[in-house]
């Protein structure tokens, strides 16, 4: 099992927020585009995101929209790895505390809880610009890439430059 230090502080998994500043604000904000085509392609992108961040300190959220996701994501988190258990529990609203170290939203989250959030839903949070790192995860599906645009504008209206990794152009 892989440790979860408290005191370690910065993620590559969704970019490293070490330094203030408006160019180290943009290189935590991630936009991750597969290759795949498919919803089960995205949820496990998630959650090797997710596994990363874990192992290097952060407390992480998903970010979904329905049950049926959160229980496919709870699912993947149980089996991700067989050597590893990444403690987590699924978030079905705002009154619901998450002691986890990794929750699965249902809700939208609060920047001041989370260390790396991960995008999957439709909608992006109000207050995307106060978290410490967010990754959005599109595969490549037409609707799920237009939403994934909107969240694009959305974080630019922001004044933040979002890095994006294209894996269709590789």
């Amino acid at each position: 099992m892989k440790g979860n230090p408290a005191t370690q502080t910065g993620s590559a998994a969704a970019g490293d927020a070490r330094q203030a500043g408006q160019d180290d604000k943009n290189q935590r904000y991630w936009f991750h585009i597969l290759l795949q085509d498919t919803p089960a392609a995205r949820n496990l992108h998630a959650i090797k995101l997710v596994n990363k961040a874990w192992e290097q300190g952060d407390r992480v959220c998903i970010v979904c929209d329905t049950a049926q996701q959160a229980d496919e994501l709870d699912e993947l988190l149980w089996n991700f790895s067989p050597d590893a258990f990444i403690p987590h529990s699924i978030v079905p609203d705002s009154a619901a505390v998450c002691t986890d170290p990794v929750g699965i939203l249902l809700c939208p989250p609060v920047a001041e809880e989370w260390d790396t959030v991960i995008i999957l839903s439709a909608t992006l949070p109000a207050n995307a610009d106060k978290f410490k790192r967010l990754a959005l995860v599109a595969h490549n599906d037409s609707a799920v890439l237009n939403q994934a645009r909107a969240h694009f504008k959305q974080l630019r209206a922001l004044g933040i430059e979002p890095r994006v990794h294209d894996q269709r152009k590789r």
